[in-house]
């Protein structure tokens, strides 16, 4: 089986950055997994929540109802502090990352690159800077020992999310080359439908909703790393020259 893992830092990026392609994947059979680093807890937009535990528990569940929209055969929110990956120790983040990815097996992994993709989220860009080195740690002994049962792997592909704009009242970016287009147009109203699940993050939707229909009928991708060396072409599939490696 074919298998995509998506590193993010917080509930609501599984929709917002990657929902079309995570849907179109799923719609072919490949197995999606996502991978949320942090609960969301720091967010401006609270919702109903009167501390930060409650507002992680309500964006956990958020993110599991969003998943569901999205179709992703599983995903997982770890509990790295929101607006503080910059301050986790990298080892450990990327240590326990390379750790789902031996247990995954993905071929591709897609995520943000270190400029923290549209909104320079610096927590975007960390978890971006953890799952490449789980990308690259993860098939390798010297670094760290594989346990029992978890076998080193080697994934082939890695992806950052990118595009032709940037958010103006952001900090400023420099976005990665795009090499890979995917058309997400008739997943647009369901990554719009996985989006408003995050109903804390409620202010948020009127914005993005009009991006997406505006201009996003298409997610964009910078290819990384590849397992086998090659020449930038352009895409128009993430599984281009991927084998099943099982």
């Amino acid at each position: 089986m074919l298998r995509l893992l998506c590193v993010t830092a917080h509930p609501d990026d599984e929709a917002g950055a990657f929902g079309g392609t995570l849907l179109l994947y799923a719609s072919r059979g490949v197995a999606t997994h996502v991978i949320c680093l942090t609960a969301g807890e720091a967010a401006s937009n609270r919702g109903q929540a009167r501390s930060n535990d409650e507002l992680s528990a309500m964006r956990r569940a958020e993110f599991a109802e969003s998943c569901a929209i999205l179709k992703v055969t599983r995903g997982e929110v770890l509990s790295y502090p929101d607006r503080g990956l910059y301050c986790a120790e990298p080892f450990p983040a990327a240590r326990e990352l390379a750790l789902r990815v031996r247990q995954i097996r993905p071929q591709v992994m897609i995520t943000f690159g270190p400029e923290g993709s549209f909104t320079g989220h610096p927590d975007h860009g960390m978890a971006g800077i953890f799952a490449s080195l789980a990308f690259h740690w993860a098939a390798r002994t010297d670094i760290f020992l594989p346990r029992d049962g978890e076998p080193v792997y080697r994934p082939q592909k890695l992806y950052y999310v990118t595009g032709t704009f940037s958010l103006p009242d952001r900090e400023p970016v420099s976005l990665p080359p795009t090499t890979t287009v995917i058309d997400v147009a008739e997943f647009v109203e369901a990554k719009i439908a996985a989006f408003r699940a995050h109903r804390s993050q409620g202010p948020l939707s009127p914005r993005f909703e009009r991006l997406v229909r505006g201009h996003i009928a298409e997610e964009r991708y910078h290819l990384a790393a590849s397992a086998t060396p090659q020449s930038c072409t352009h895409e128009t599939d993430l599984f281009a020259g991927v084998a099943d490696d099982d």
